[in-house]
C-alpha cells in the first residue's frame, strides 16, 4: 500500500508540474513530498525527474514509469469509487471540454438537469474551439462535434445531428426559394469555413448530390452562421436542434424539404476506459439525452 501511495504522490506531482503544488493539492508539506519521490527514485535505482529551481521534468525513465502508474492509480481509485456509495451519487469536480456553439446554443438546459440530478458533482467547463489535450490537460472527458481524429483517444458516439438548410422568410421573399439543390448556385450561401465551404454535399431518400455553392461568408463559429441567417443574409445548413427556437418564432424556414446534409456526429472523448462514476454518469446522461436526435 505504501508503493501505490507514492505512485499516486508521484503522479500528483508530474500533473502539478511541481512539488509544491501537489503539496497544496494534497494538504501536507513540500517536503514530505520531496522526499518521498526521492525514496522512490532510490527504491527504483533510477531518476524519475529532472529538477530546476523553476521546474521540473520527466526523464525518459520518468515519462514511462509516469504512464505506467497513471494506469494503476486510476484502477485502484475507480476500485474503491466502485465499491463505494459514490456509484450511486457520484461527487467530485466534472472538468470537460465543450464545443463552444453547441454548449451554449443547445447543451446549456441539459448541463443543468444534469446538475440538478447530481448535487454532489461540481463544474469546471471549458468552452474552446481547440482540440484539448486530454493526456497532458486536466480534463476528464471532451465533447466534440465531427469525426473524430485518429488517436489513442477512447470514443463513445453520443449522437447524430440532423442537419437541413434553412433562411430567413425576408431572404427568401427578396431572393426567391429554390426548389432543387442546382439553384443553390444563384443563391447566397453561408459557409462553415472548411477545405470543402464552396461545396455542399446533400442527400435525398434515393440520391447524394455534390452542389456547388458560393456566398461571401464563410465562417467557423454555428453560432454566427445561425445569426447571420436570421439577418437575412443567406442560406446556410444548420443542426435541426440548434435552430429549433428560430423556426418555432418564424425568424428561419427550412427550405428544400426532402434533402438533408450529412448528419453530425458527437461523441464524447476520454483518454482511458476507467471513468470515475461522476464522467461515468455524464458521458450516459447526454447519451440518453442526445439519442432522440440519432439518424437512423
Amino acid at each position: 500500500m505504501e508503493l501505490l501511495n507514492d505512485m499516486a504522490l508521484f503522479v500528483e506531482v508530474v500533473k502539478a508540474r511541481g512539488f509544491r503544488h501537489a503539496a497544496e493539492a494534497l494538504g501536507i508539506p513540500n517536503s514530505s513530498v520531496s522526499r518521498r519521490v526521492t525514496s522512490l527514485e532510490k527504491a527504483i535505482g533510477l531518476r524519475l525527474l529532472h529538477r530546476t529551481t523553476r521546474k521540473i521534468e520527466l526523464t525518459e525513465a520518468g515519462q514511462i514509469y509516469f504512464e505506467r502508474c497513471k494506469r494503476i492509480v486510476d484502477e485502484a481509485r475507480l476500485a474503491h469509487e466502485q465499491l463505494g456509495e459514490l456509484l450511486a451519487q457520484p461527487s467530485g469536480i466534472l472538468r470537460a471540454s465543450l464545443p463552444v456553439d453547441f454548449a451554449t446554443i443547445y447543451l446549456a438546459p441539459l448541463l443543468a438537469e444534469f446538475a440538478r440530478r447530481y448535487p454532489g458533482i461540481g463544474f469546471d467547463f471549458d468552452l474552446t474551439p481547440r482540440l484539448v489535450d486530454l493526456v497532458a490537460e486536466p480534463f476528464d472527458v471532451a465533447i466534440r462535434m465531427g469525426n473524430p481524429p485518429n488517436s489513442n483517444l477512447i470514443a463513445r458516439q453520443l449522437a447524430n445531428l440532423a442537419c437541413y438548410l434553412y433562411a430567413s422568410p425576408a431572404y427568401l421573399a427578396q431572393f426567391g426559394e429554390p426548389g432543387h439543390p442546382g439553384d443553390l448556385t444563384q443563391h447566397e450561401c453561408i459557409g462553415f469555413r472548411t477545405a470543402k465551404a464552396n461545396s455542399w454535399t446533400l442527400q435525398n431518400a434515393e440520391k447524394s448530390l455534390e452542389v456547388a455553392v458560393g456566398g461571401r461568408f464563410h465562417l467557423n463559429s454555428i453560432s454566427l452562421i445561425r445569426r447571420l441567417s436570421t439577418l437575412d443574409q443567406g442560406i446556410a445548413i444548420l443542426p435541426e436542434q440548434i435552430v429549433a427556437e428560430d423556426v418555432a418564432h418564424g425568424r428561419l424556414r427550412r427550405i428544400l424539404p426532402d434533402w438533408a446534409a450529412p448528419p453530425i456526429p458527437v461523441y464524447a472523448m476520454t483518454e482511458t476506459r476507467l471513468l470515475p462514476a461522476k464522467t461515468q454518469r455524464f458521458i450516459e446522461f447526454l447519451r440518453e439525452q442526445l439519442s432522440v436526435h440519432t439518424l437512423a
